[in-house]
């Protein structure tokens, strides 16, 4: 059935089945940034912001989205330019792969979270793995974006 999603603020046609997870709706349009890792909604790389919250696209079905406000990073590069930034300063960037996700949730935080503690971002935060770094140079960013420090 064809379908109108409001994606990074532009309406789209979209072709889909009432089966089609949003993660799959999205790459075929073209955001790639939207990784398929884990199918069980355990890793964060699907992540994207329904309604200005952080969802997790692989067990989204895209139907659930209509008459919502879908953003990925392609919609937010100024924000996820300025996190990504300060992870690199904080040495907590290294292949890249699990980066959107965790930048979607991240920002998604600082709209949510008034001045959270240690805890509080571990525990937003616990859905986004990373294999590459250990998490203490990802928390330093966070405290860092978050005006922590």
């Amino acid at each position: 059935m064809e379908v109108i999603l409001n994606i990074n603020n532009k309406d789209v046609k979209v072709n889909i089945s009432p089966e089609d997870y949003l993660v799959d709706t999205l790459r075929e349009i073209g955001n790639y940034s939207v990784k398929r890792g884990c199918d069980t909604g355990s890793c964060g790389l699907c992540s994207v912001l329904i309604d200005e919250k952080p969802t997790l696209s692989c067990s989204y079905l895209t139907v659930r989205a209509l008459g919502s406000k879908i953003l990925t990073i392609e919609g937010i590069e100024e924000k996820a330019r300025e996190f990504a930034e300060i992870l690199s300063a904080e040495g907590a960037e290294q292949c890249g792969f699990c980066s959107p996700g965790f930048i979607i949730t991240v920002i998604a935080m600082k709209k949510e979270l008034n001045n959270p503690s240690d805890e509080e971002i571990k525990e937003y935060l616990a859905g986004n793995l990373c294999r590459c770094t250990g998490y203490m140079g990802q928390l330093r960013a966070v405290q860092k974006y978050l005006g922590g420090e």
